[in-house]
């Protein structure tokens, strides 16, 4: 009887053991069908997501055939171009007051006007034409704002730092009276600001040379732009404030004027120095590919030539985005950058425009694979990673008509600011230089005349739109390190008079057209 018990248990533990093995096969079997369903439906989204963007980019081409053709007649082209901003308007208009209705269902005050930087007031839009002085004003400018146009008390700057009534900015670019920016730094006359940044010629009064921090390195601010004056930076201006100041053209021919004379006077020496532009087809100049040696005309090869570096890398291809729901994403391809690259400037967003809907565009607190913010952040720490003794600087995307003619059409699309805040948020978390090109008010192809002169297709440079793209990249470049070597920074050797480097004469010549 015992041997009988033995026998059942053996035999009942054996049975057992089959029921759970068979259990465990089919949890697992299971769980594997779940995950190769979940794969499938994940490639079939991203199949379905390729195909919207490859009719995006399709119709962006076509579009671009349009703009070329409007080309020949300014004047239709002018139209064109306020149709789409005319309809633009209407629908922030109308999102404007739907975000008001809410507002009033919440109980929210609402139709009250913004104060800058959270407190301080701000005079009207009529009140600031005029008023407001402009960075890069040359001798010749007729813009210059004169005693009588005094700053008022309501135009508060960058929380207490204020211009008072008795302020006025004279016509030689001084900040005269009692004026105090910040602090006891006093800008008088041709003083240096925070005793670092002299403000002579055409240099912007409020010595926005400075880069503090992770503070935009782009200094095409105006007075209450990016100036550093004790410890306060104050706000930088946005591209619709430029915008009201002058036109793109205007801006781009002030800015580029004052590149060349910062890249004719630069003293420091890149010609040790290997640059890598990692980008896409504005940095390729795909555009120009139907002409022979065409690379010759993109702003990597301009930008080698006008600051004598040894060696800049293109790794621009066309079409490509930031994230990985389009071809090509620098996520996937920044590691082709050499590992000797002393400087990486990475400029993208615009095909990340043209493609991403908000399942795409994602948050930055969730960061997640496939979306705009988590591969721009793993694109950040990647760089960090692998190339820490390099300078890394990203440029925010030029402002342009084709992303809000293709936004008309397809309503999913996004505003291109959303995509430079993101890159302005994550490069101030890594600490990365950035270049706003967006926020600047040049090449921006909302302006008929910069599309006749410079972006012939609404998006990317002929051979002179190129060249300004690169002289304004290395005028920024040239102010970073002219900066560090104020500060005490020796990563870069200082040249004087051009004995150990490029000359300022030679640098012209380049320049010259």
């Amino acid at each position: 009887m015992k041997k009988v018990n033995q026998i059942l248990l053996i035999m009942i533990m054996i049975l057992t053991t089959v029921l759970v093995a068979v259990v465990a096969l089919r949890a697992y079997d299971a769980y594997e069908t779940d995950r190769r369903l979940a794969r499938e439906q994940e490639e079939q989204e991203v199949a379905r997501v390729y195909e919207r963007n490859r009719e995006a980019q399709a119709r962006v081409s076509e579009m671009q055939t349009e703009i070329r053709e409007l080309t020949q007649d300014k004047e239709s082209l002018r139209q064109f171009i306020e149709s789409i901003q005319n309809d633009e308007a209407a629908q922030d208009e109308t999102e404007e007051i739907r975000g008001d209705d809410a507002a009033a269902e919440e109980g929210e005050p609402v139709g009250e006007e913004p104060t800058v930087d959270g407190n301080e007031s701000a005079e009207t839009d009529e009140a600031n034409e005029g008023n407001q002085t402009e960075e890069y004003m040359t001798d010749s400018d007729d813009d210059k704002v004169s005693d009588s146009d005094a700053v008022s008390d309501d135009d508060a700057i960058s929380g207490d730092d204020t211009i008072s009534g008795n302020d006025t900015i004279s016509g030689d670019d001084a900040i005269s009276g009692n004026g105090a920016v910040s602090g006891n730094d006093a800008v008088s006359g041709n003083d240096a600001v925070s005793g670092n940044d002299a403000v002579s010629g055409n240099d912007a009064v409020s010595g926005n040379d400075a880069v503090s921090g992770n503070d935009a390195v782009s200094g095409n601010d105006a007075v209450s732009g990016n100036s550093v004056s004790g410890n306060a930076v104050e706000r930088p201006l946005t591209l619709l404030e430029r915008r009201k100041l002058r036109t793109s053209l205007e801006e781009t021919l002030a800015v580029n004027e004052a590149d060349r004379e910062r890249i004719a006077d630069s003293h420091i020496d890149f010609s040790g120095k290997k640059i890598t532009c990692l980008g896409d087809s504005i940095t390729a100049a795909a555009n120009l590919e139907d002409e022979e040696n065409y690379q010759q005309y993109a702003y990597p090869a301009v930008l080698q030539e006008v600051l004598g570096a040894e060696e800049v890398c293109n790794l621009g291809i066309g079409g490509s985005s930031i994230g990985r729901y389009w071809a090509d994403a620098y996520v996937d391809r920044y590691e082709d950058i050499p590992e000797d690259t002393d400087i990486i400037i990475v400029m993208g967003g615009t095909n990340d425009g043209f493609c991403v809907s908000d399942q795409e565009f994602g948050s930055l607190d969730e960061r997640a694979y496939r979306t705009f913010c988590g591969d721009l952040d793993e694109l950040m720490r990647g760089l960090r990673e692998h190339y820490p003794d390099a300078d890394i600087f990203f440029a925010t995307p030029l402002p342009n008509i084709l992303h809000d003619y293709l936004m008309r059409e397809r309503d999913y699309l996004l505003p291109q600011q959303k995509f430079v805040d993101v890159i302005l948020t994550l490069a101030d978390e890594y600490d990365y230089q950035v270049i706003d090109l967006y926020n600047s008010n040049i090449l921006d192809s909302h302006d008929a005349d910069v599309v006749a002169d410079y972006m012939p297709d609404g998006v990317h440079g002929n051979h002179d739109g190129y060249r300004i793209l690169a002289q304004h990249f290395a005028a920024e470049l040239i102010r970073y390190y002219e900066d560090g070597a104020v500060s005490g920074n020796d990563a870069f050797p200082v040249s004087r008079n051009g004995a150990d480097g490029v000359s300022a004469d030679t640098v012209s010549e380049n320049m010259s057209e």
